[in-house]
This record gives structure tokens, sequence and C-alpha cells, in this order.
């Protein structure tokens, strides 16, 4: 059970004074994880989009450091997680003055995709530097949960040291998933969660290294039960974090039907948490309680299937369904998006 503070929430703005009452919520009603995403490193008046790289905490969004924060989610019984965008350095950030060859390049000129960079896995140097990076922060934090985003394409490939960007490409990608396997293997309790932009570079080159994958960065929850029909037919259900974002403008059939959006996969809560109405926090409860006692330990064992088919996801009129099925049970997910009802 995964609290995120990203979606329809703090929406990589993190101070220490925004995150607290979003701990005591997530602790209240079970959370295990409680993950910081983007922008704890940026200056709060920044873009968390162009800084990327450095990977250090900002003194003026957690005055008394950012361990301040980690410590009050253990103390609550959740262990702390972070996002980072390892592969990704902004084009305002100093470790862009790293040399060329740290970097993806396209005819001797260093490649630029929407005022970003990208590092090369394939240099020795690159691995060093992630290593530190990845050391540092669990050692310091004592983390045992790492989002691994990747906001850019890289389609046009690296043909540094390579006879194609094709080639290139794939060697930084088959270094960057020996990368994985290494940091699994230093630190075998840790958990990986896959994401890009939400549910892009979806493919089990990734998890069969990593156990989580983000299923999409959707904001209106009532048009996420089509993408999460479609996932569910790429991914295993045990391995899907799936979005649940209540807003305290909302009623309990919202919250209801936001719990349900995420029931049949991994439960990643995010959304107006610390702001729910009484009644809204009871129906978020109770979903995460039927979903401990019931739900999670059988969907290893469960196998996804699709009463009603696939769904286009501007189709706002046809009930869509998701079931799953095991020899122990059997649940079904049941949306009907013109009627806001789960």
């Amino acid at each position: 059970m995964i609290f995120n503070d990203y979606m329809n929430c703090i929406e990589a703005d993190p101070t220490t004074e925004k995150e607290i009452p979003l701990i005591n919520a997530a602790s209240q009603v079970g959370c295990d994880y409680f993950v910081m995403d983007a922008g704890w490193y940026a200056e709060p008046a920044e873009k968390w989009w162009d800084k990327v790289g450095v990977w250090q905490p900002n003194q003026q969004r957690f005055p008394n450091g950012i361990n301040e924060v980690f410590e009050m989610i253990r103390a609550k019984g959740m262990i702390p997680g972070l996002w980072l965008e390892i592969e990704r350095v902004g084009a305002k950030s100093a470790l862009k003055d790293k040399p060329d060859s740290w970097f993806f390049m396209q005819h001797c000129q260093r490649l630029q995709i929407n005022s970003s960079y990208f590092l090369d896995f394939r240099n020795p140097e690159v691995i060093d530097y992630v290593n530190s990076v990845i050391d540092r922060l669990l050692t310091n934090y004592h983390l045992g949960y790492l989002k691994l985003d990747h906001n850019s394409s890289t389609f046009m490939g690296n043909d540094f040291a390579a006879s194609s960007p094709g080639q290139g490409l794939l060697e930084h990608q088959r270094a960057y998933l020996q990368w994985i396997e290494s940091v699994q293997s230093r630190y075998p309790d840790l958990v990986l969660e896959n994401c890009a932009s939400g549910g892009c570079r979806m493919d089990y080159a990734m998890l069969s290294r990593k156990q989580l994958q983000s299923s999409s960065d959707q904001t209106d929850y009532r048009k996420y039960p089509s993408i999460i029909v479609g996932t569910m037919a790429a991914v295993l259900p045990e391995q899907l974090a799936v979005w649940s974002y209540p807003l305290k403008s909302g009623d309990t059939k919202e919250a209801s039907f936001n719990m349900v959006n995420s029931m049949l996969g991994r439960i990643h809560l995010s959304g107006q948490l610390a702001d729910l109405s009484p009644e809204c926090v009871a129906q978020v409860h109770q979903g995460i309680t039927i979903y401990k006692t019931e739900i999670a330990p059988i969907l290893h064992a469960s196998i996804p299937f699709f009463p009603l088919g696939m769904s286009a996801i501007h189709d706002e009129y046809s009930p869509i369904c998701l079931g799953i099925t095991s020899e122990y049970a059997d649940y079904y997910a049941v949306g009907d998006y013109k009627a806001n009802l789960q």
C-alpha cells in the first residue's frame, strides 16, 4: 500500500510543511510506503524539470533537512521512498558541465530534447556517478523505495562510439538494465517502480528487474478504468501501480470510484487525502482494509480477464469491467463513466 505525494496532490512542490499532514493521513488509512515525488531538489521558485541531475535536497524546502520528513514517515510505521529521474540531466543542472562522453550524442553534438540531456550508461564514469547518488540517498535516508522515472523519449538514439544511433541506444539500454541488476544486488529489499511519464517504457526487460510499473499519469479518475483494463493485458496485476486520488471537493461516490479503480492492482494513493471529509476518509480506509485482507494476499495468483472487452479511453457511454480470477476468489471492478458509479 503506497502513498505518493504527486498526483492531484503536491505535484512536484514538496516542503516539510506540506508533507506533515499527508504523512499523518496516509498512516491513518493504512499505507505501508510513503513516497516523495519530484521537486525535492529544486529551489522553490524553480521548475522541477530543469534542475534534475545532482540530486541534493533543497534546504529552503526542508529547513531542518529532508531526513526530518523521512523520520516522520518511519515514526508513523511507514517506509520512506523517493522519486528520481536518474537517466536525465536538466539543461540548468550543474551536471551538464560533464564531458560530452557522459551523454547521448548525435553527429558530434550533445542530444538535447525538452531541455534535457541523457546520460550514457555505457560510460563507467556515469555508472560510478549514479551509484554514488543511489548509495548516498539510501545510506543517509534509509529509503526502502525508489520511483525511477523517465520523462523524455530517447528514440533518436546515440551515435557516440557506435555504428548507428540505434546501436548506441541498444547498448546504453542494456547497460542500464545491468546497472539496475547491480542496484538490486546491493539492496535486495529495495522496491523499484518503473515509470516513464506514467505508463511508457512498459516492458518486461524492465519489469523482470523492477517490482512495479506505473500505469498512467491520467489525472481524471473517470477516464482511468479504460487505461487500467488495457494495461492489465500487458502487466501482471501484482506489478501494476494504479493511482487513487480522491479530492476534497468530491463526495463519497468519487472516493469510492477512485478506490475501486486501483484495487485490482497495486494501490498508489494520492490526492488531497489530508483534506477529505470524514465520510470520504472512511471510504478510503474501507477500500484499503478490503484490499489488504482479501485482494492483496491472492493478487500474485490472480489472472486478469475482461468481461466486456476493451474500451476506448474517450468512450463516455459504455460500462467498463475488469476482473481477476484465482483458485481462491474472483473479483470484479465495474465502472460507469457517465453515471460516475462503481
